[in-house]
Order: C-alpha cells, then sequence, then structure tokens
C-alpha cells in the first residue's frame, strides 16, 4: 500500500484544522468577554433581533444559520431568562413571531458593544488590510 499521500498530509496546514484552532481562540475571547452568560447562538439571536426588529422563529432561524429545532431551543432559554417573548402573527396563527423585551433590549445592546471588542481582539494580529481580506474570503466560503 502506497502511503505517499498519507506522508504528504501535513495536518498543521489544513483548512479544517487551521479553522478549529482560530474559532478555539474566539471562542475563548468571546467566553471571557460577552456579558449575562449568552452561548454564541444567544447572542446571534439577540444581535439579529436588534439589527432586524421582530421576525418569524423561522425566518429568524435562517438568519442566524440555525436548523428550526436549533433556533427553538434557542428562543426558548431566552424567553425563560425574560429577554425575549413570543406571539402569534396575526395574519397566520401557524408562525410565531419573537421579539426582544425591554431587558433583552437593554442586554442585547451591551453585548454587540462587547462583540465589537471580542472581533478586533480576534482580529489583532492581522493589520486592517489582512483583516479586510480575511473576512472577504471566509464570506465567499460560505
Amino acid at each position: 500500500m502506497d502511503d505517499k499521500p498519507a506522508k504528504d498530509y501535513i495536518l498543521d496546514d489544513q483548512i479544517g484544522f487551521i479553522l478549529r484552532q482560530v474559532y478555539q481562540r474566539h471562542s475563548i475571547i468571546f467566553s471571557e468577554t460577552i456579558n449575562e452568560n449568552l452561548t454564541p447562538t444567544q447572542f446571534a439571536t439577540l444581535a439579529k433581533l436588534l439589527e432586524l426588529g421582530a421576525s418569524s422563529q423561522n425566518h429568524l432561524g435562517r438568519l442566524t444559520a440555525m436548523d428550526a429545532a436549533t433556533i427553538k431551543g434557542v428562543v426558548d432559554r431566552l424567553v425563560k431568562r425574560d429577554l425575549m417573548f413570543t406571539s402569534k402573527d396575526p395574519s397566520d396563527a401557524r408562525r410565531l413571531i419573537v421579539d426582544l423585551t425591554g431587558k433583552g433590549r437593554a442586554v442585547a445592546i451591551e453585548a454587540v458593544a462587547n462583540a465589537a471588542r471580542i472581533t478586533k481582539k480576534s482580529l489583532d494580529p492581522l493589520d486592517a488590510q489582512e483583516q479586510a481580506m480575511l473576512l472577504k474570503l471566509l464570506k465567499k466560503m460560505c
């Protein structure tokens, strides 16, 4: 059996391995900086509602790259924490509308300010041009 391909494979040079290391670093920065013990999915949910306002739960899930089961769990947990509320869509009773409570809006505003610092710290090893290029390339990969 030819093990040449295996010898040519250097883990440290592989995109998945590098992205995982970068994500681990970013996750540490996130957990040290974010407020209210928010998970990344909870933060994304609050930040997107702060950005866009009330939304259907299904649409919010798509906007935050979460499947239906995941966004439902996130919404349920945030509702229990009094950061969000749900209501039936008056034009379609099957659709659940979600929005921030007053407390949720305050938490989201603070979290977004912290998130800007998280992004800055995560990108600190790069100069401004490298930061812009990295974000452009990563978005292209999505």
